[in-house]
């Protein structure tokens, strides 16, 4: 496929990199060279020639609730514990219903499609098989992710709670099926993969947590929750486990922090220990500038992380942010 158009993107964070009037060659799906004329050896295939439009890269959504998409625009009178308890348990809940969650899935990926979206780091529910269909819809659509299903065996609703050793056997099973799809070989790079996803500290035991650690280590598969969102879910982490100093310690005890392999979402209330944990993990931080503001939880300390060196991406989050657009996100940061 030969594009041409006023091609734009970033070779690093400070740096854009413009190429107007000029051709991109892709190959197999990826970018070969981008040329002011033609590439030599294809002046015979067709051009797709998009004028002055912008050529860009597709846009990436680092932490997403494929089942919340339903619930965008309620609740907002709700901080973040009333809000799961009120609007996302009950609607998650519904998941369980498979001819419910292949309408409600196929229907996220689609609005992906149309704004953009061609990576993105999913969490589903804790309902294993409708986890597979959002693999499956995500492995016909040819869009990139990392997704996983919720693990949450605690301080649940007894309609959306699991059996401990169930969650860490289904979670292992999602994984080996889905490796057993992808190919292994150093050139290839599947487009779809596993993320582990507890929904965080106060709805995972400590053996769950043990568990999803372990399975992480044991086929090295990332790792994604949330950090420090909330402060009455930081005081309620602190009274469940008076054993550690910080939020981000209970995952550093019981080993869900993965260098270079995790992603924490929200991350507004980090004190400075846990500052030091991200920069060790290398952790990358989600930040959900929407979420943040419709539930009232507070502002994440942007420039802050990102003069200390820690990775910072964006995520829409949905239900609790208001769209799947990353083109919006900057009205909110």
């Amino acid at each position: 496929m030969i594009l041409k158009g006023n091609i734009i993107f970033t070779s690093r964070p400070d740096k854009f990199e413009t190429y107007p009037n000029s051709y991109i060659l892709v190959i197999d799906g990826k970018v070969k060279s981008i040329t002011k004329e033609i590439p030599k050896g294809y002046t015979k295939e067709d051009v797709e020639d998009l004028g002055n439009s912008l050529i860009i890269p597709g846009f990436v959504d680092i932490h997403v609730h494929a089942p919340q998409l339903y619930n965008v625009g309620i609740g907002y009178s709700k901080q973040l514990i009333p809000w799961l308890n009120e609007y996302t348990f009950p609607l998650e809940s519904k998941f369980k219903d498979i001819e419910f969650a292949y309408k409600a899935y196929e229907k996220f990926v689609k609005e992906l499609c149309k704004v953009g979206t061609t990576r993105s780091c999913v969490m589903a529910t804790l309902h294993k098989d409708a986890t597979k269909i959002l693999i499956e819809l995500f492995e016909k659509s040819g869009l990139g992710s990392y997704i996983g299903k919720v693990n949450m065996d605690r301080n649940s609703p007894s309609y959306l709670i699991e059996n401990t050793k169930e969650s860490i056997r289904n979670t292992k099973e999602l994984i080996l099926e889905l490796k057993s799809r992808n190919r292994t070989d150093d050139n290839f790079k599947p487009l779809v993969n596993y993320i582990i996803s507890p929904r965080f500290v106060p709805s995972t035991t400590p053996e769950l947590m043990k568990g999803l650690g372990k399975i992480s280590k044991d086929h090295e598969i990332p790792i994604q929750s949330h950090l420090d969102e909330n402060n009455d879910e930081i005081r309620w982490v602190k009274e469940l486990h008076p054993e550690c100093n910080s939020f981000c310690e209970v995952y550093e005890y019981y080993g869900l922090l993965r260098k270079n392999k995790t992603i924490m979402a929200h991350c507004i209330y980090n004190e400075e220990d846990e500052i030091e944990i991200l920069k060790k993990y290398n952790i990358m931080v989600a930040h959900c500038p929407q979420s943040n503001f419709n539930l009232s939880s507070g502002i994440m300390p942007l420039r802050k992380y990102l003069n200390k060196g820690i990775s910072v991406g964006l995520g829409s989050d949905v239900g609790a942010g208001h769209t799947l657009d990353m083109t919006l996100m900057k009205h909110t940061i």
